[in-house]
């Protein structure tokens, strides 16, 4: 059976996304306290189109890692559809309000960029909006789709030579 993905507006979502990350953002820094969460992905994006999940990325240094991975593995349910690496984990947890993932990425690595990308949209509302006109054209259809052509824009997004001077400041 296919999945079938739908967006609305992230207006929609504002306040129980910011509920929730609110939420498991002080559970995690209770629980490890150098940690530094963001709320990424198009729940933070004003003017985003989105599914309607909530995005964390819990950047840590190398020191704090695998204390990070074992809390994490404690509390959250490991997403089996991402990869697990020593430098990053994915986990998600869907009885929230609103479906909640999390990335646990080790500063400066190579996968430590949700929040610059994050940042790079908000900054840049075009590109917000060429994101948007990609979603809309995979509204109601399967999600496998979507999810390649996502791949192909967010790898053109972060090649460009306005993200990688965003992406040194």
């Amino acid at each position: 059976m296919k999945e079938i993905v739908t967006f609305e507006n992230e207006e929609k979502f504002r306040d129980r996304a910011e509920e929730v990350f609110r939420k498991h953002a002080e559970m995690i820094t209770s629980a490890i306290p150098s940690a530094e969460i963001h709320h990424v992905g198009s729940t933070a994006v004003i003017g985003s189109l989105t599914k309607g999940d909530v995005d964390l990325q819990i950047r840590v240094d190398e020191s704090t890692f695998e204390y990070a991975r074992s809390y994490l593995d404690q509390t959250y349910a490991l997403n089996e559809g991402s990869s697990q690496t020593s430098f990053f984990g994915a986990y998600e947890k869907e009885d929230e309000i609103l479906p909640l993932g999390l990335q646990l990425t080790l500063k400066h690595s190579v996968v430590d960029n949700f929040w610059k990308v994050t940042h790079f949209f908000k900054e840049n509302p075009d590109i917000t909006k060429n994101y948007n006109t990609l979603k809309m054209t995979h509204d109601g259809k399967e999600m496998d789709d979507y999810r390649d052509e996502k791949a192909v824009f967010m790898r053109n997004l972060l090649e460009s030579e306005s993200y990688r001077e965003h992406s040194l400041r």
